[in-house]
């Protein structure tokens, strides 16, 4: 920790999910509000192998984990996506966060077939920024709502209910006209139990270039942390593997001081809430997460 430095520190209380950036910063879109600027050109984190994959999930056996997440980038541009799948329904539930718009039916076949082999349960989330294009397409480029309402509609053809996440660039007090409006565009293309997920902007990366920064102020505070339950922080109970060692939470990867190590066990130390987006999610809690049964949806 830098000399002066009185940032709150989060223990690690339990490893209950285990993160992997499976296809690094690399992403077929270029969304103007990404937290770590993933791009077709941004190859800042590599991709992960099934082999580096099926390593750490051997890893965290002995942890406890309970649950596994995939993110990018887009993942299914990883051409192992559907392997590394398929071999982690051996090991626990498995969360892919996707734009949906590179999604075939082939691999849905065969994801569908591994999840009704396996225990455990697959879950998608799609990253669609509004109910229309209108509201969407600045964000995330052009044609890409048509394009990820394709993937929902295949996705729900598959037997599979993802949960659509949308980053608030709208005013707070429109959520629930957003919702209702999003809830009736998903009907008319044959989702009707839509599962929505509303997620606050992250001040940091291509977002920060749209928009602003954070403010000085804007920090986690010893005094903010009295009497608040820090388990609604990602980063008590999660951590994520990039093809640089483990790091904190998903969030954070690109700041240096978020790497904890090379392996698992070297990354259950405490971590300090020194950034602006530790500020966000102490605002909002675990919002990297799947939505709990008792969470707004």
């Amino acid at each position: 920790m830098p000399f002066g430095d009185t940032s709150p520190r989060v223990a690690l209380t339990d490893l209950d999910e285990l993160w992997f950036q499976v296809s690094g910063t690399l992403c077929n879109l270029e969304c103007t509000h990404c937290f770590i600027s993933c791009s077709p050109k941004n190859d800042a984190f590599g991709y992960l192998s099934l082999e580096t994959v099926e390593r750490r999930l051997e890893e965290s056996r002995s942890l406890g984990v309970k649950e596994y997440y995939f993110t990018g980038g887009e993942p299914f541009l990883n051409r192992e996506m559907v392997p590394i799948l398929e071999k982690t329904l051996e090991y626990g539930p498995a969360t892919v966060l996707t734009n949906g718009t590179v999604l075939k039916p082939e691999w849905l076949e065969r994801l569908r077939a591994a999840e009704e082999a396996s225990t455990y349960c697959l879950e998608f989330r799609v990253s669609i920024d509004g109910p229309t294009p209108e509201i969407n397409d600045p964000i995330r480029g052009e044609r890409t709502f048509e394009r990820a309402m394709k993937g929902v509609a295949l996705l729900v053809e598959y037997g599979f209910l993802p949960i659509i996440t949308m980053t608030r660039t709208w005013d707070e007090r429109d959520d629930g006209e957003i919702l209702g409006d999003f809830r009736n565009v998903l009907a008319e293309h044959g989702y009707t139990r839509a599962r929505l997920k509303v997620l606050p902007r992250l001040k940091i990366g291509a977002e920060a270039q749209r928009t602003c920064g954070y403010e000085p102020y804007e920090r986690v505070t010893p005094e903010m942390m009295e009497d608040y339950d820090s388990s609604q922080l990602i980063c008590s109970h999660s951590r994520i593997v990039t093809d640089r060692g483990v790091h904190v939470c998903p969030i954070l990867i690109d700041s240096p001081d978020s790497l904890m190590g090379a392996t698992l066990e070297e990354s259950l130390t405490p971590y300090p809430l020194r950034h602006g987006a530790c500020y966000t999610c102490y605002l909002y809690g675990a919002i990297c997460t799947n939505p709990s049964a008792g969470a707004r949806e």
